[in-house]
């Protein structure tokens, strides 16, 4: 009986570290390696969108006392106050080169920026100190810009699956061309406010409820749902 209870013993224990031996490999085969850590199951999360302020500039060479501007001035201003009302962010700096005439270039060009649309409360003036000659004026507005990392990472083996986990340039085409399609960056990081109400279809509503007439709009035929005439 003890040969056999010794023999029952060291078959025990076989069986049990071949067990823990399986275990211990099929851990291994399931682990995240190093290059996996850094992956989630999430391709927006593996190529987030970075959202981030800079600086658009336009230097305008302005005569003294100031006139009109030449076509090709004309042009860049037109192009840099549409992008601002489009993208800028805050007001925008108009610097003059300090002297005897700065009053009358900022005056100039503050009322111009005011014609083109900028809020007269957003129009920032202020003086800076030149060299002999340098007569330019500096506009300056910040804006926001979205961009994801490069695409392309195809460092990988598709054939390794074991972790799950998706390819590293799984949704990298998707998140850049959102970065680069967004209209105005800040919309990724917060929301917008609500805008104002629309008063005007508000009281038509509230009119044709008060004299018991029915609040919705009234559907033409070529409005109507049916896509078939036939009974």
């Amino acid at each position: 009986m003890a040969g056999s209870d010794a023999f029952g013993n060291v078959w025990r224990d076989v069986c049990l570290a071949a067990a823990l031996t399986a275990v211990l490999t099929a851990s291994s085969c399931a682990s995240l390696t190093n290059q996996d850590a850094a992956l989630s199951a999430d391709p927006v999360a593996n190529h987030p969108i970075t959202v981030a302020p800079s600086f658009v500039s336009l230097d305008l060479p302005v005569s003294n006392p100031p006139g009109a501007l030449m076509p090709d001035d004309e042009m860049r201003l037109d192009g840099f106050v549409a992008a601002y009302l489009a993208h800028g962010n805050g007001s925008i700096s108009l610097l003059a080169p300090a002297g005897a005439g700065s009053n009358a270039i900022i005056g100039y060009l503050g009322e111009k920026l005011a014609a083109m649309g900028v809020p007269r409360d957003r129009i920032l003036v202020g003086t800076r100190d030149t060299g002999d000659g340098d007569g330019r004026v500096e506009l300056r507005y910040i804006t926001y810009a979205a961009h994801t990392d490069p695409c392309g990472d195809w460092s990988k083996n598709a054939g390794d699956t074991a972790s799950n986990l998706p390819m590293p340039n799984l949704g990298c085409a998707n998140q850049h061309n959102l970065a680069v399609m967004v209209a105005d960056p800040r919309d990724l990081v917060a929301p917008r406010p609500m805008g104002a109400a629309d008063a005007t279809r508000r009281a038509v509503v509230m009119g044709n409820y008060e004299q018991g007439q029915p609040t919705a709009a009234q559907k033409t035929p070529d409005q109507s749902a049916a896509i078939s005439t036939v009974k």
